[in-house]
């Protein structure tokens, strides 16, 4: 089956609406690259730990999850484990770098 995704401009605009509308985001890259840069608010568990955080991935529930990482990849290995939970749950198409090309270039870049 595959995983769902979900566009930088569509996320953009999810994130621009009512906080109560805003869906979770949940970076699942390293520690160094989410203190170099990462989406306001996101929850940082690194794809590796997913399995040993199930108290935070729970707290998720009832609400949509962007997942994200660098370029797309992490996240939809991220996204399907939370979908295997009965969570709520996408892939930021192109990750954190093409959010930043194509919405926020201020966002820093790194390769």
């Amino acid at each position: 089956m595959p995983i769902p995704q979900i566009t930088p401009a569509r996320l953009a605009e999810l994130l621009a609406g009512p906080p109560e509308s805003r869906p979770a985001l949940l970076d699942v890259r390293f520690p160094q690259e989410h203190d170099f840069v990462a989406l306001p608010g996101s929850l940082l568990i690194p794809l590796p730990d997913l399995f040993d955080h199930p108290e935070e991935l729970e707290a998720l529930r009832g609400r949509p999850v962007v997942v994200y990482c660098h370029h797309g990849v992490r996240s939809l290995d991220g996204a399907a484990y939370l979908m295997s939970l009965g969570l709520e749950a996408v892939s930021l198409q192109g990750g954190i770098d093409r959010y930043s090309l194509d919405v926020d270039p201020a966002l820093p870049r790194y390769y």
